[in-house]
């Protein structure tokens, strides 16, 4: 499984970088707001620090608008995807867009048939929020379950982005379903680390160690 960072702060994205554990980041213009950077220029640096797909959203709500910022993205740097909402404006631009081997990571997607209109329509990632879902009463890893017996079935290219992830449970069921790619916030990845017996092992090891060849 791939692990994409959920995130504009460029702190986060050089730590976890040099821990390895990068391969792509995801991004949206609220992400970027929080952080209290401007748009472009935050890009540009995340660019600078990712070699991995960097999923850069667009805001326009038309096809037209779309594919227009869709190129401009494009030309930042090869490792662009841009973020296109499930609308039937955003098929009809990711249609466009894919001809012209820019890569769409559709989001926003709630449902099954959702997914397979996005892999139809040449999308090369799709993004179902589950956390999102969990949040209405729904299961949301059910969802990636769905998904993943539809690519399977017909070999879709389109690879599953798991997103709205909310916990380090989240991505260890997305991982046993087999999802590509889980995008995770900094918060989350970083539980992942901790286990409370992990900590009690180093202690008593240290302990130990200090009992029996301190001088």
């Amino acid at each position: 499984m791939k692990f994409f960072l959920d995130t504009a702060n460029l702190d986060k994205i050089v730590y976890f970088t040099s821990l390895g554990l990068v391969d792509g980041v995801t991004t949206n213009p609220s992400l970027i707001a929080k952080e209290g950077k401007e748009f472009l220029p935050t890009i540009k640096e995340i660019l600078k620090i990712v070699n991995g797909p960097v999923s850069v959203e667009a805001i326009g709500s038309s096809s037209i608008e779309m594919i227009k910022e869709a190129r401009e993205f494009s030309k930042l740097a090869k490792n662009v995807v841009v973020k296109i909402p499930f609308t039937k404006e955003g098929i009809k631009a990711t249609q466009i867009l894919s001809k012209e081997n820019i890569k769409v990571n559709m989001t926003l997607i709630f449902s099954a048939s959702q997914a397979l209109i996005a892999a139809k329509s040449g999308a090369s990632y799709v993004s179902p929020f589950i956390g999102r879902l969990d949040d209405i009463s729904f299961e949301g890893i059910e969802l990636i379950e769905q998904i993943k017996t539809i690519f399977d079935n017909y070999n879709f290219k389109t690879e599953i982005i798991v997103a709205s992830v909310r916990s380090p449970k989240h991505v260890v069921e997305a991982a046993e379903i087999g999802a590509d790619i889980a995008t995770i916030p900094p918060e989350v990845l970083e539980l992942m680390f901790g286990h409370p017996l992990t900590d009690v092992g180093i202690k008593k090891f240290m302990k130990d160690w200090a009992n029996a060849f301190s001088t």
